[in-house]
């Protein structure tokens, strides 16, 4: 099995943001010369996160976006957390830090809607995006 690690940077632009990053790992997992395996997107941030959903219409990052809002209000009474971005914190546990694809014919296996998302909750800031590619 080969093993090939690479990662990339991400800018936001805004506190919160669905960032499509397909094109990035897509681009990186045709580079590896792997044909068959998967690949892992991982973000070491602890406001941040990776998920995959529809990139077709951009009203759905727009709805998960308000969805997460208005379940986790930046501005909650209560929060302890003295930065000021507690919300941030407990999004980023919601959605996940990273997230598993396969690679067919050395391109990733997504569904014909599905594209892979780079969330930030706490920007807008600039962030590292880690990619590990495994396969044949």
């Amino acid at each position: 099995m080969k093993i090939v690690n690479r990662d990339f940077r991400v800018s936001s632009r805004q506190r919160c943001q669905m960032i499509d990053i397909t094109s990035q790992v897509g681009s990186l997992v045709a580079q590896s010369g792997i044909t068959d395996g998967d690949v892992i997107v991982y973000c070491p941030h602890t406001t941040a996160a990776i998920t995959i959903n529809e990139n077709a219409d951009p009203s759905v990052p727009h709805d998960i976006l308000l969805t997460l809002e208005e379940l986790v209000p930046h501005n909650r009474p209560g929060y302890q957390h003295s930065e000021g971005n507690s919300d941030a914190h407990c999004k980023s546990s919601m959605i996940g830090c990273s997230r598993q694809i396969p690679i067919k014919g050395r391109s990733l296996a997504l569904g014909t809607w599905q594209a892979i998302f780079f969330c930030e909750f706490d920007g807008p800031r600039n962030r590292r995006v880690i990619v590990q590619i495994r396969g044949e």
